[in-house]
Parts: structure tokens; sequence; C-alpha cells
């Protein structure tokens, strides 16, 4: 059940709006590219003040769209191809959470018979995986680290660290510099949060303004260093801005089907939407 629900997880965390207008709203558009080793994946984040849209295209052009309606706290990851979906609500992550819970609770008392080093390996591909309760999951401290360039950008450079060990990078500018405030990606906070339980270690890779008294970083990173399991990941922002963005974009299209959210029970097909 673990090891189906956590790419799904992982995909929609390293990811990351609906004003209310019918036609359009003043938006945000954000333009990523993912490097793994010799993958190369797009990301085109959209949002406002309470939606959050991220379209992911891997090499081979196969599309992933990722919905976060703030109002309903509910992820909707919707397979383009197959004109399907699957919507996650709060109440759903939390049981999701719970569920996996009691899974890594079995999984650890089977690890406690185990040798030392078989132990660690297993707990450390349990944090790779960003399984929640494979470890308490440590605080990341960042260092200022001067500065770098990425695309037309001039960035402040952060290590960070975890319980001594440096587990990623980043490189920041002010949001001004994007034409944003401080306040214009709260939305994505909102997701971060939904996802905290399900996957806390890869939660904080969700898009978003640091603030130097909540994370240790200041400003919005335009590129970042990190782990997807064993393999090191680079994002790095190739555009960004405001954009008026259609309200359709934030919502499932018309047509595709619900389906059941894979090895995970009390998460049903409940139909499909015929918007």
């Amino acid at each position: 059940m673990i090891a189906r629900f956590v790419p799904l997880a992982a995909a929609a965390v390293l990811v990351c709006g609906l004003a209310g207008q019918a036609a359009a709203a003043d938006g945000i558009q954000i333009v990523q590219k993912v490097t793994t080793g010799p993958t190369v994946q797009t990301f085109q984040i959209q949002m406002d003040n309470s939606h959050m849209r991220a379209e992911i295209a891997d090499a081979a052009g196969k599309k992933q769209v990722i919905l976060f309606d703030g109002a309903r706290q509910a992820v909707d990851i919707v397979d383009v191809d197959r004109k399907t979906y699957v919507e996650m609500t709060k109440a759903d992550s939390e049981r999701i959470a719970t569920q996996m819970q009691g899974a890594l609770a079995m999984m650890q008392q089977q690890m406690a018979n185990l040798p030392p080093a078989q132990r660690a390996q297993m707990e450390a591909m349990m944090r790779g995986r960003g399984m929640p309760g494979a470890a308490p999951v440590a605080k990341t401290e960042y260092k200022r680290n001067g500065t770098d360039h990425v695309g037309r950008w001039t960035c402040d450079k952060y290590d960070g660290y975890q319980n001594g060990e440096k587990t990623s990078e980043l490189c920041t500018v002010s949001p001004t510099a994007l034409g944003l405030g401080m306040t214009d990606l709260d939305v994505s906070r909102q997701l971060a949060e939904f996802y905290s339980k399900l996957v806390p270690q890869q939660a904080e890779q969700i898009v978003s303004v640091g603030r130097m008294e909540d994370q240790g970083f200041s400003g919005f990173p335009v590129r970042r260093i990190f782990k997807i399991g064993q393999n090191e990941a680079t994002m790095e922002v190739t555009q960004a801005g405001r954009a008026n963005i259609p309200a359709s974009q934030f919502t499932v299209p018309a047509g595709f089907t619900k389906t059941e959210m894979p090895g995970i029970s009390g998460v049903g097909a409940r139909g499909g939407r015929g918007r």
C-alpha cells in the first residue's frame, strides 16, 4: 500500500487559483525545470489567493495535473492522457496518514529483529522516501553561503542541514524581483500543510516564499537542490511573474472520470464530474 502511494504523494509535493471571476483571475505563473540524473521534467505552476495548479510534463510529453482548492481543502490529481482523476480531501489525507502510521508501526516491529546494519539500511530507505513515522523528521537549518546566479537573477545561497548533515541547497531572491509580494504565495503554504502528515520530508519542497523567522531562509527559491529517494534533484525556475489565468485552469475538465486512489482503502470512486 505504502509503496504504491508514496510516489503519487511525492509527485504532488514536488509541485505545488480561483478568485471568483468567471473568465479570468489576476494570478501568478511559475515555470520550473527539475533535473534528476538524465530525467528532466517541466512544471508549470499557476495560483491565486486560494487555488493552485501544477502541470507536470516528462520527457515523453506525458502530463499530470495537480489541483489544490484551499477553500475545499482538497487535492485533485488528474491524468490528462487517461482523462481520469483522483480526489483527496483533508479527511482522506488524515485517514491515509493514520493507515500509513499503522502499517509503519508493524514494519518497525519487524525491523526491531533485524541486525543493526540491516535495520539502519531500512530506516535510511524509509527516510529517503519521505515515509511518515520512519523516523522523527529533523527540522532543516539553513546557513547563508554567499551569492550565485540562476537565469537572470542574482540570488542568495543557503545550505540546508539536518542533524548536522548537509541535505539541500537553496538560492533565493526577493519576491519583488519577480513582481510578487510576501503574501502572494500563501496558498502554497496551505498545500504544504495539507501534505505535512503524509510526506513531511517533502512538504517543504513545495514552492513558497521563505520567511527567516519561519524557515531559516529569506526569499523565493529560484534554485533548490535536494534528494528524491537516493537521487539528487535540481529545481530551477525559468519563468515567474503575474498572469491572467482562466478560471477553468483550476477545475477538473468536464467528462473526466473519478477513480479510486491506488492502494488506499476507504477512499473510493464516487462518480465523475460533468462540468
